[in-house]
């Protein structure tokens, strides 16, 4: 270790106060994602066949249109949680890190977009392009 009092070695290494903000939000997300994965299952299973036109139709829905973009939402949210706690624990270079935290806020934001984006086309237009 190095020399000096205890309190002088672990100054500016205490907690951050942010590690039960990030726990509470991550069980949130994951059981937000069971009841929205649970429905889309539930809602799947009702559907008398999987049909291209029909899965549209469905889509089209407002009831479906919205919980979908809740669950894009959610899922998106409790991976870009999850891959940060696995970066921060296990890359041990800060810049690497903070590159690799703005790769996956980058991609987080994109994939979730992207899948918000498809479901409001088809929800406003009916229309799978």
């Amino acid at each position: 270790m190095g020399s000096g009092t205890n309190i002088g070695r672990v100054r500016g290494l205490g907690s951050a106060q942010e590690g039960a903000h990030h726990w509470i939000v991550q069980r949130v997300t994951a059981v937000s994602n069971l009841l929205l994965v649970l429905w889309l299952v539930i809602s799947l299973v009702r559907l008398p066949n999987f049909g291209h036109e029909l899965i549209v139709e469905w889509l089209a829905s407002p009831l479906v249109a919205v919980p979908m973009m809740l669950m894009l939402v959610s899922i998106f949210w409790h991976l870009r949680l999850g891959l940060q706690v696995l970066i921060e624990d296990y890359v041990p270079d800060h810049g690497m890190k903070f590159g690799l935290i703005i790769l996956l806020n980058f991609f987080a934001l994109g994939g979730a977009s992207l899948g918000i984006f498809s479901v409001a086309k088809i929800a406003f237009t009916g229309v799978v392009a």
